[in-house]
């Protein structure tokens, strides 16, 4: 019962950073915020603040906002009231918005500064593992087994995720020509595998594939102690990293290299209980991914995230003059009208892996 109540506190968390940064800096700019709520519903629990900010805690978990006077396109706006969002300059509208995904980036940092300096940095590599075989594929033919590690095709190393930050496609690395892969199996090297990669079409374009299902498989180099020096500047590129992979596996998953794992924020809060039961360590490892996913999945300009707003400010920015609140309305209603079947789907799915 306590890691599913620490779960759905680490949840809270992530969302009170996003929402905390909208609010930090709407009052920076001059608008008046009116609600700041973690979950939605009717608060269960609400204090008003000196600056007349109403704080609750909604009964419904999943989510939070940060209400801001005017923010709402079907409010009554009164043109001459400087601290509604409609009145404020662009630029502060702007950076009220892009607050939220940044400080969760920011959080991330912390988070991570707070991991190696306390507990160390950890090394790893991350190659292609085979998680299926295609009955019948080049890959069963040569004598490839799930489970397989590839490290390298025609003698050059391949990665996942490699030191360096390299990334790797490995069906770009098959041409029209028998291949050799080098691979461990069970942590002892094999020796080299011949293979005859099949022809195939990938949209629109002709590759070459050895039929197998990929994954993750990461090789942990040891955690290493580093200075607070090593430590900063390892927190400070953590998001880049993270944000080049994840960007990375969605670019898998648009090319059909890999298939799409949704998760809704009931698997997530399975995951986050998981990670606190495993200890503090992982539990910082998933936070800080989470905020680093939160922050850029919310930059995307797909209506009602913040980078839908961030475009039409954008628009604002470039023509100078504002995109008719109607149109803008309808396009944010009918974001969320996909948005909630969305969730609801996942949240099912969510629900079937569980029980």
């Amino acid at each position: 019962m306590g890691q599913v109540v620490g779960a759905i506190l680490a949840l809270g968390f992530l969302i009170m950073v996003h929402e905390a940064g909208h609010l930090i800096v709407a009052r920076w700019c001059g608008m008046k915020v009116e609600r700041f709520s973690i979950g939605f519903g009717p608060g269960i629990f609400r204090w008003k603040s000196k600056k007349d900010t109403i704080y609750q805690i909604a009964p419904i978990p999943f989510g939070g906002f940060v209400e801001i006077r005017g923010m709402n396109l079907a409010e009554d706006v009164d043109p001459d009231d400087p601290t509604a969002y409609p009145n404020r300059p662009v630029w502060q509208r702007m950076a009220t918005i892009f607050a939220g995904p940044f400080t969760n980036v920011l959080a991330a940092v912390g988070l991570a500064y707070v991991l190696y300096a306390c507990h160390g940095y950890d090394r790893h590599i991350d190659y292609f593992g085979v998680k299926t075989i295609e009955a019948g594929s080049p890959a069963e033919k040569a004598g490839l087994r799930a489970e397989d590690r590839i490290i390298a095709v025609d003698g050059v190393p391949v990665y996942f995720d490699g030191p360096r930050g390299e990334r790797d496609s490995l069906r770009a690395r098959f041409k029209d020509v028998p291949a050799t892969l080098t691979v461990v199996r069970r942590g002892e090297l094999q020796p080299p595998i011949a293979i005859v990669p099949k022809k195939d079409t990938c949209g629109n374009e002709v590759c070459y594939r050895i039929g197998v299902g990929l994954i993750n498989d990461r090789q942990s180099l040891g955690t290493v102690p580093v200075g607070p020096i090593e430590a900063a500047r390892e927190a400070v590129v953590y998001p880049w990293r993270q944000s080049k992979q994840i960007l990375g596996g969605l670019w898998q998953v648009v090319t059909r290299k890999a298939e799409l794992e949704a998760a809704g924020p009931a698997g997530i809060t399975v995951v986050i209980k998981q990670a606190i039961e495993d200890g503090w360590v992982q539990t910082f490892l998933l936070l800080m991914m989470l905020n680093v996913y939160l922050g850029l999945f919310n930059l995307f300009p797909l209506p009602p995230l913040d980078g839908a707003r961030l475009a039409f400010l954008g628009y604002e920015l470039v023509t100078r003059r504002r995109a008719n609140p109607k149109v803008e309305a309808t396009v944010f209603m009918i974001g969320v009208l996909i948005l909630i079947p969305v969730l609801i789907m996942v949240t099912v799915g969510d629900c079937r892996r569980m029980f």
